[in-house]
């Protein structure tokens, strides 16, 4: 199988990198966590001018009904960048449960962001404070919902919300809607490890201690070896349960929990070795490399453990 992305789709993601490298991504999760959500709504506005929020929405609300490898392809860059916000939920989840509802429109346009509690895996929703649209999605329903009581994260740009139901219920593909959380959040994951690993090699060669350059050393060259070995094995499960997910295949749930599963242990292994190989001096609010350490001990819990998604497929394959 090859899971080599086309030049369009690299064309993609080249043009997401563009337009969020130009955007001082950092200082608006700063202002996130602190409240100020306009420098982060002012990058969400850039996605949708290129389309990125109209990814999994049906054409006939001016969304791109694209492939779930698209969807992979943008959202690992956002990871990459570490975009603010309910990304997962607003770009993957909530198109699903929406399906034929009209509000699709202004998700596709990027005027409405939306945020997902799914009880019991997703029992909060994040970001509930600033979202536009609040899901309540359980028992093959969906409803909308209003933000109740507030549970701090590890991520100050990922505050969670207990939430509760008003107004009529209506059918949902509630199971399909999961996969895609747990999909996006994946590659949310791949990319946060990249940028670790891409930052950390950086890093490496510019630091010396004790007048020879740490890159030199063995120790940091097979750490970082380890993180791009973990990064490359994840990345192709990540495009393989969207593969999954698109053939409706009988495995989809199991090549799904796959690819969390290998994310969230690259991504962690990949903020160990950044930590280890940046000191002391990437964990300080100051620098930016904290903010990615924060953001995967956020995103790996989402939308199912990864303690959760190994026992589905060790179930999977001994049935």
């Amino acid at each position: 199988m090859n899971f080599e992305i086309d030049e369009q789709q690299r064309d993609f993601a080249a043009s997401i990198d563009a337009a969020l490298g130009a955007a001082d991504v950092p200082a608006a999760v700063r202002a996130w966590g602190e409240g100020d959500t306009a420098p982060g709504r002012k990058v969400w506005s850039q996605l949708a001018d290129l389309g990125v929020t109209a990814l999994m929405v049906p054409e006939k609300f001016d969304g791109i009904e694209a492939h779930p490898v698209d969807l992979v392809v943008a959202l690992e860059r956002l990871g990459r960048w570490n975009v603010p916000g309910p990304v997962a939920e607003s770009v993957a989840v909530a198109p699903v449960l929406l399906a034929d509802d009209d509000r699709s429109a202004a998700l596709a346009a990027g005027e409405l962001i939306a945020t997902v509690a799914a009880p019991p895996l997703v029992p909060r929703a994040v970001n509930a404070d600033t979202a536009g649209l609040i899901l309540l999605a359980e028992d093959g329903s969906v409803s909308n919902a209003s933000a109740g009581a507030e549970h701090e994260s590890v991520d100050p740009s990922r505050k969670l919300f207990e939430v509760s139901a008003y107004g009529d219920r209506k059918a949902a593909d509630v199971a399909r809607a999961f996969e895609f959380g747990a999909l996006a959040t994946s590659a949310l994951l791949v990319g946060a490890a990249q940028a670790m690993l891409d930052a950390s090699v950086e890093y490496a060669k510019q630091r010396s201690q004790f007048g020879t350059v740490i890159g030199t050393y063995q120790a940091i060259k097979h750490k970082l070896a380890d993180v791009l070995i973990a990064v490359e094995l994840a990345r192709p499960l990540v495009y393989g349960a969207a593969l999954s997910l698109a053939d409706g295949s009988t495995d989809t749930g199991r090549d799904v929990s796959a690819a969390k599963v290998a994310a969230a242990d690259a991504a962690l292994l990949a903020a160990r070795s950044s930590l280890q190989t940046h000191g002391a001096i990437g964990f300080t609010q100051e620098h930016d490399l904290s903010l990615l350490l924060l953001r995967v001990q956020a995103l790996r819990p989402a939308w199912g453990d990864p303690t959760w998604h190994r026992r589905r497929v060790l179930e999977a394959l001994t049935k």
